[in-house]
C-alpha cells in the first residue's frame, strides 16, 4: 500500500442550472467533497442557499471540481494561511462566487 498525500486546494460546487458557484478551502479535497455531499444529501448543510439548490436540482446539476491546487512539501504543516490566500484570489476572480460555509 502506497500512502497518497491528500490534495489541498480550493474546491468548487457549480450549479449548472443557475450559474451559482460555491467555494471552499480543503486540506483533503476528496474528504471535503464526501463530507459536503453527505450533508447536502441528508438535507443538513448550514448554507441554506446551497442546500436549496441541491434539493431543487439534485446532485447531477452540480459540477464539482478542484479549481486551485496548493503545492506543499510537509504533510504535517499548517497551510491555513496559504489556503485562505488561494480562496481569496478565487473569490476576487469570480465576484459571483460565495463560500460553501457562509
Amino acid at each position: 500500500y502506497k500512502f497518497r498525500r491528500p490534495e489541498m486546494g480550493v474546491i468548487s460546487y457549480h450549479c449548472k442550472e443557475t450559474g451559482d458557484v460555491f467555494l471552499d478551502t480543503s486540506k483533503d479535497t476528496k474528504a471535503s467533497f464526501n463530507s459536503i455531499n453527505m450533508r447536502l444529501s441528508a438535507n443538513w448543510h448550514p448554507n441554506k442557499n446551497l442546500q436549496e439548490l441541491w434539493n431543487n436540482y439534485g446532485p447531477e446539476a452540480f459540477e464539482l471540481s478542484v479549481i486551485e491546487v496548493l503545492k506543499y512539501d510537509d504533510p504535517k504543516g499548517d497551510y491555513t494561511r496559504e489556503l485562505e490566500d488561494l480562496i481569496d484570489r478565487c473569490l476576487v476572480a469570480n465576484p459571483k462566487a460565495r463560500r460553501v460555509w457562509r
